[in-house]
């Protein structure tokens, strides 16, 4: 499996760990979404675009950089 590490400056507080969380666990691809609130990171495992994975992100109102 793949994974991807992106930073999400933006991530301050539960709501956004699960906003995100939620919106890249729907896209196709995607085995697993770790969400980490102190390293403001976002790690994805599986087979999933990354575009598909960033665009995930902007949809729940972040914006991811690698």
């Amino acid at each position: 499996m793949n994974q991807l590490v992106l930073s999400v400056p933006a991530i301050s507080c539960g709501h956004c760990v699960k906003a995100i969380a939620e919106s890249v666990g729907e896209v196709p691809g995607v085995g697993s979404v770790a969400v980490d609130f102190t390293a403001k990171t976002v790690v994805v495992t599986g087979s999933a675009d990354p575009a598909a994975v960033r665009a995930a992100i902007a949809e729940a109102g972040y914006e991811a950089a690698e």
